[in-house]
């Protein structure tokens, strides 16, 4: 039996020097690609959308007046609400009080100045 002896030198296969391979992505790496770049948009719409940008106000102040009731003495927000609004539903006048004089509780004292809302003074 004879014996075959091949050899191949490394240089079969290597590319040339001067060739370049081209990049392949798959799709999973398209995707983090796409991933990557479309996050500092998104974060940066969101941060300009969540800011509003300037405000815009005018130097003009309104000037809104209001009437005042002092609190006597055995008066609460019911007798005082149906005072001012006897048409009125009296809890719809007190919530309007509360909230406009930023009074924590519905208890008044005598004394108290409280302002009226406007849809209610006459």
């Amino acid at each position: 039996m004879s014996t075959a002896t091949v050899t191949m030198s490394s240089s079969q296969f290597q590319a040339p020097a001067g060739a370049r391979t081209r990049l392949r992505l798959t799709r999973r790496g398209r995707a983090v690609l796409t991933t990557l770049a479309s996050v500092p948009l998104i974060v940066g719409a969101l941060v300009f959308a969540l800011n509003g940008g300037g405000a815009l106000a005018s130097g003009d102040q309104a000037h809104v007046r209001f009437q005042y009731v002092t609190v006597e003495s055995g008066q609460s927000l019911w007798s005082i609400a149906e005072k001012v609004a006897p048409s009125a539903d009296p809890r719809d006048v007190i919530a309007s009080i509360v909230s406009l004089n930023q009074l924590d509780t519905a208890v008044v004292s005598p004394g108290q100045q409280l302002a009226i809302p406007s849809q209610y003074a006459k």
